[in-house]
């Protein structure tokens, strides 16, 4: 198991031991679904290692992009089902190899009731997330498609760097648009110097 202290350094050494005891390390390979629309939760994951994408699925199968998780990082949202013995709404899928820390839904709570650096992790992803799910609503709600694809890839190049191995197609499901569109925005932004665009890769200018 990765060295919690250094993935956690704000966490008390008991809450350390404690989570060495009762959480379980589970490794998902790239691909890997960890959560899907419908599924109820036996526990919570933290991620130790990798980059997970999370999705919010519509009724007609559509899905939109909301955020990564990656190294320290806990699903906000997964963290409520769980609690609330609620189905998932989102699919969460491993874009690298993923190491994770599954904590069972009973021991959740005494965890909140028991350490502060838990209570304040928790608090913390609460308010992290709900953050950038008012960015995402905003951009929805508010702004054109054009606005959407600069958020969207200003995103994606503040999490992985300046070159993004993607496909219009894939920004186009994230965006819930067409490939066409997406290439033809994408082609507006590279004349502007925001961007430079290949087949399978997009890489930053002046974005």
């Amino acid at each position: 198991m990765p060295q919690l202290e250094h993935v956690f350094p704000q966490f008390e050494p008991d809450l350390i031991e404690k989570l060495k005891e009762h959480g379980e390390l589970i490794h998902f390979s790239e691909g890997d679904v960890l959560m899907r629309p419908g599924q109820y939760f036996k526990y919570s994951f933290i991620i130790l290692n990798g980059r997970v994408k999370l999705y919010r699925e519509g009724i007609d199968g559509e899905e939109f992009f909301l955020y990564y998780l990656e190294h320290g990082d806990a699903c906000a949202l997964s963290m409520i089902c769980a609690t609330k013995n609620e189905a998932s709404a989102l699919r969460a899928i491993a874009m690298t190899a993923v190491d994770a820390l599954a904590i069972p839904l009973p021991f959740m709570d005494v965890l909140m009731k028991t350490y502060k650096g838990w209570y304040y992790f928790v608090l913390e992803t609460y308010r992290s997330r709900f953050e950038e799910l008012l960015q995402v609503i905003d951009q929805i709600a508010f702004h054109s498609l054009d606005e959407k694809l600069s958020f969207y890839l200003k995103r994606q190049f503040d999490a992985l760097g300046p070159r993004l191995p993607i496909t219009h197609q894939q920004i186009a499901d994230d965006l819930n648009s067409s490939r066409e569109v997406i290439s033809r925005l994408l082609k507006k932004m590279e004349t502007a110097g925001m961007v430079v665009v290949s087949r399978h890769e997009i890489m930053r200018g002046r974005l």
